[in-house]
């Protein structure tokens, strides 16, 4: 069973990742380190990069309640729609069973659930899939390849995570962002990139008609490889969907907090 440390680490690798994430959209977003509360919000179109999570470690069900309002309130006053955060190994017992409905009563929803994941496992072996080849993301034709994946494997309108991506500098150098292609065509992807001395693992997504065939699996070793080639770190975070989390124990990550996401009610 996971420890305290691992769930803790978990949160901060969200918050040390999600701060470049945010700054590369806009250098005016919104990024602070409040009371309890990191707020990490680019108020594009891509929702993934409008984010509040919550930081206090054993908050009682009161602290809990009232860090909820606050999130709400800061989530209500954006141009776009994101998502809360919630470690739920971070909060004390009484306020883990009451979350939900404190949750609501801050006039939050349930929207999908998450595992944050980790594990000393690299340097991991040169990876290989023999339906696809790899290729680095470095240009922006393979930038809009990378978001439009992401949109069709999450639901997003491409519009959305084109918003999200578009124009980067640092998904084109600082990430080790890799496309898998089928007969030239992409069809899956993955990054990492060193977030506080890990490698955090980042956007994986496989089109929706090729998923089931060990398409992400393969390019997320591939990104989880060069990424360790570049950096020589040795330790590998991320945060799992729900249908990505039965993946990432076969590259040898081990589960740590479950994670919550809850989005502002119509």
């Amino acid at each position: 069973m996971p420890g305290r440390t691992e769930s803790i680490e978990s949160m901060e690798q969200l918050a040390v990742a999600w701060r470049a994430m945010v700054l590369d959209r806009d250098r005016g977003a919104d990024v602070r380190d409040l009371p309890g509360i990191a707020v990490r919000w680019a108020d594009c179109r891509f929702a993934f990069w409008n984010c509040v999570t919550l930081t206090d470690v054993d908050a009682d069900a009161a602290l809990v309640e009232q860090r909820l309002g606050q999130a709400a309130e800061i989530m209500r006053s954006k141009r776009h729609p994101g998502f809360l955060w919630l470690f739920e190994d971070l909060l004390g017992d009484e306020a883990r069973a009451g979350v939900r409905s404190a949750a609501g009563k801050a006039g939050l929803e349930y929207a999908f659930p998450g595992t944050g994941m980790a594990g000393d496992l690299l340097p991991l072996p040169e990876p290989s899939h023999p339906e696809l080849t790899f290729v680095r993301v470095t240009t922006d034709e393979q930038l809009r390849a990378y978001a439009d994946l992401n949109s069709r494997a999450y639901g997003f309108p491409l519009e959305d995570g084109r918003d999200g991506l578009l124009g980067s500098a640092l998904w084109k150098s600082e990430v080790h962002a890799y496309l898998g292609l089928r007969d030239g065509d992409p069809v899956t992807c993955a990054a990492t990139v060193e977030a506080d001395g890990r490698l955090f693992v980042v956007l994986v997504a496989t089109a929706p008609e090729w998923q089931r065939r060990g398409y992400g699996e393969a390019v997320t070793r591939k990104a989880l490889h060069e990424g360790a080639r570049a950096t020589g770190l040795t330790r590998a975070t991320l945060h799992a969907t729900e249908a990505g989390a039965p993946v990432y124990p076969r590259i040898g990550f081990e589960p740590n907090s479950p994670v919550h996401f809850y989005s502002l009610k119509e």
